[in-house]
């Protein structure tokens, strides 16, 4: 039988017994599974903003040079060497791209919270204080 304590006016529920069920317990695998996933696109979210960066930077740099200069450019694992011109439409399209692929990122994270926050709603609803799915960040 569940006890109650009382600390500094607030009462506590002491080891309520929840029964869980098999539908339960896939709802909080399914939230935690979701979590893993958002965790991973987050560091991916980063990783692409920090490249977009560095190809913002590469263009401001590049401004610098004359328009007969031979800039190397990396496509895929290999330098290829562009004039000036060639090379800012090449940062150009990099940079389109990269942008794509973090909105893209974003719109999976939105979509992977949407459907966390459902089951966080659920969860709590049917465990209150018994279950804990926030993030400590």
């Amino acid at each position: 039988m569940a006890s109650k304590v009382t600390t500094n006016g607030k009462v506590f529920k002491q080891d309520t017994d929840v029964h869980v069920t098999y539908e339960d317990q896939s709802k909080i695998n399914k939230f935690a599974k979701h979590n893993a996933k958002l965790e991973d696109l987050k560091d991916e979210l980063e990783t692409k903003k920090n490249d977009l960066r560095n190809l913002e930077e590469a263009a401001d740099e590049i401004e610098l040079f004359d328009e007969d200069d031979q800039i190397p450019f990396v496509v895929g694992e290999v330098f290829i060497s562009q004039n000036l011109s060639k090379t800012q439409e090449l940062l150009v399209q990099a940079k389109e791209k990269k942008l794509r692929e973090i909105k893209k990122i974003e719109e999976k994270c939105r979509e992977i919270q949407g459907l966390m926050a459902e089951l966080k709603a659920q969860l709590y609803h049917r465990f209150g204080s018994n279950i804990y799915l926030e993030n400590d960040e």
